[in-house]
């Protein structure tokens, strides 16, 4: 992953992103130093959502082959939800 700075981006503008991007899937943008933003095209960050959620299907998957599940109307899911705050 590349590191770009916030100074960067404020003289270069998207041609800094750009010129990152076109080597590597994501650029890290510091700020004083510090890592602060991640940027990447609108491909590589559909791809990650997508697999988050593939990853929580599969947990939801498990859970109910495992039996984790409760069925109840929306009251009664309310109310447990309410006693457990």
């Amino acid at each position: 992953m590349a590191h770009i700075s916030a100074n960067d981006l404020k003289t270069k503008g998207v041609t800094a992103i750009e010129a990152i991007l076109a080597d590597h899937s994501e650029a890290i943008v510091s700020v004083r130093g510090k890592d602060k933003f991640v940027v990447m095209e609108i491909a590589q960050y559909n791809y990650l959502r997508e697999c988050e959620l593939e990853a929580a299907l599969a947990e939801t998957r498990a859970d109910l082959a495992a039996g984790r599940l409760v069925q109840e109307s929306a009251e009664a899911h309310v109310s447990r939800l309410s006693k457990q705050a």
